[in-house]
This record gives structure tokens, sequence and C-alpha cells, in this order.
């Protein structure tokens, strides 16, 4: 069900959020796009570790999956 007031899908781009994913995925800037601030901030705390890495490339898959969610926790869809 797209589009009405009880849209299930994210008003966020699903292509911009797998370019910045992409290109700037273990900053997480894609993540502050997404309106997840909380978890943004630590991925920039993380970046220098292998960890945001993992996460970055764990959140590309589930972008590229269409199962990736918004800040609101609706999924961000082609």
């Amino acid at each position: 069900f797209m589009g009405g007031y009880n849209s299930v899908v994210s008003p966020k781009s699903w292509l911009v959020t797998l370019l910045l994913c992409l290109f700037v995925g273990v900053f997480g800037i894609h993540r502050f796009y997404a309106g997840k601030i909380g978890t943004g901030i630590i991925m920039i705390l993380l970046c220098w570790t292998g960890i945001s890495a993992i996460w970055a490339l764990v959140d590309l898959i589930m972008i590229i999956l269409s199962k990736f969610k918004d800040g609101q926790g609706l999924l961000i869809q082609r």
C-alpha cells in the first residue's frame, strides 16, 4: 500500500539512501539521511574501526533488498 495518510513506505529516497551508503556508508551518513541520528553518531565514532565498515555493508544489503527502515520505522523502498 503506497500513498495516503497511512503509508507504510518512507518518503525518503531509496536511491539517495543507496548512494550515500555506497560512497560514505562507513561514516553513517545514510543513517543521518534516514533519520537514524543516534546510530549515525555511533557509526561516525566507530568509522576508524572495521565494525563501521561491516555495519555499512549490512546496511547496504538491507537497502538493496528494500528492507532498510527510516527513523520512523517505515521501509525505504524503490
